[in-house]
């Protein structure tokens, strides 16, 4: 089953590409004024540090806006389509080189899928601030079990590869409503490596699990981009292509990690994603309450 879900990545990653490429070719006599160092040098970076499960999208939108690569109305289309071929392939080496049970993996890429799919018009309602402050306080909470764990405190954590009963269905449940809070443009990433730990599995399992989640989420929503040209033709591309560059290096690097280190870095990337959910929600109050006061004034 494993084996199936490796072949259907490479024929999207093919499917997909072929898409960009044709739309590239058929803009390239007018491509956007932007650096090819510098948007090669952001997708590198990006990427390479989103295989370590930092996540791409945060830093990239930072770097894209300070370097005035793209305008800011095609920032979201341009990061998911130069991103989607460096997820693909991130899915495809993590899910061939880490042993993880097959049908914990098929539940949870289902279970995110159709969070993304159904979850969407639910999650859209909810207000934003809320989901920040409720996910930066679960992440820092759960990375405080880690620490607890590693530090000898408490039991948690683990080495199994796969769930079965109630925790299957826990995991199903959570990564269903993870993948709906990616279309909220929450991260999977942190959470899911949270999750995981949580749950007894290896940090290490985690990887494949994240990155086929949005492997199998991405080329669907970055065509809707590249028909509707909601993006940055030359930008995108020249991140792509750096991007995955990085992938292969940062694969490897995260392949031969000792399992302890590994653990260390996935709470400090829990820690690192709980701050900048909370201080999210502090701007959004701040800005909710600028709003209200000029309000009144009027």
């Amino acid at each position: 089953m494993v084996t199936a879900i490796w072949i259907a990545l490479i024929i999207m990653a093919v499917w997909y590409g072929t898409i960009f490429f044709k739309d590239f070719m058929k803009h390239k006599d007018k491509l956007e004024n932007c650096s090819w160092t510098k948007v090669g040098l952001i997708g590198f970076i990006v990427n390479f540090f989103d295989v370590l499960g930092i996540g791409a999208f945060a830093p990239q939108a930072a770097l894209l806006k300070f370097t005035k690569q793209t305008e800011d109305r095609v920032i979201p289309g341009t990061m998911n389509i130069s991103n989607t071929v460096p997820v693909l392939l991130q899915a495809i080496i993590f899910i061939k080189i880490i042993e993880v049970d097959a049908i914990t993996l098929i539940v949870m890429l289902a279970t995110a899928t159709a969070g993304a799919i159904i979850g969407a018009g639910v999650v859209a309602k909810l207000p934003e601030r809320k989901i920040q402050l409720t996910m930066g306080i679960a992440l820092f909470a759960t990375a405080f079990i880690m620490l607890s764990s590693m530090m000898g405190w408490m039991p948690a954590g683990g080495n199994t590869i796969g769930l079965t009963g109630g925790k299957l269905i826990i995991a199903a449940v959570a990564n269903f409503i993870l993948g709906a809070l990616m279309t909220a443009g929450i991260g999977l990433y942190a959470p899911c490596m949270a999750l995981v730990f949580v749950l007894g599995m290896s940090p290490a399992v985690a990887f494949p699990i994240m990155m086929g989640s949005c492997a199998f989420l991405m080329p669907p929503a970055s065509i809707k981009f590249i028909k509707e040209g909601a993006y940055n033709r030359k930008s995108a591309l020249g991140m792509a292509i750096p991007g995955s560059i990085g992938v292969l290096i940062a694969a490897f690097v995260v392949k031969s990690l000792p399992l302890n280190i590994l653990r260390w870095v996935v709470m400090a990337v829990v820690v690192y994603t709980s701050i900048v959910m909370l201080r999210a929600a502090a701007k959004n109050k701040d800005k909710k309450e600028k709003v209200t006061l000029a309000n009144n004034a009027n």
